[in-house]
């Protein structure tokens, strides 16, 4: 049940566009809170509820140096959901060419 549940979290974290720019901004490297921040309009408070979101899906890590909070993505949450989805490229495939076919036919 457990992994379930953690699967789920990855899924509601990255539904959001804006945890999905954070990450996107993640990929270049760690950053501080402030200058994820500044990249948005969103208020720093509603960032770090972003934030939160995303360390609790373990798809990024928090760090403290001095007063600073530095972000690290953690793309190992999201290895498993591309293999989950993965499994679906040959199902789709096969339909999408049944479709071809039947509507070459028609």
């Amino acid at each position: 049940m457990h992994r379930a549940r953690a699967d789920a979290d990855v899924f509601r974290a990255i539904a959001d566009p804006t945890r999905r720019a954070i990450l996107d901004r993640l990929r270049a490297g760690p950053a501080p809170v402030n200058a994820l921040a500044a990249d948005f309009e969103q208020s720093r408070p509603a960032i770090s509820k972003h934030l939160k979101v995303l360390r609790e899906a373990r798809l990024v890590t928090e760090q403290r140096l001095g007063r600073e909070r530095f972000y690290q993505l953690e793309p190992a949450s999201l290895q498993r959901v591309a293999g989950w989805i993965e499994g679906y490229r040959s199902f789709w495939q096969k339909n999408l060419a049944h479709l071809k076919r039947y509507l070459e036919d028609t």
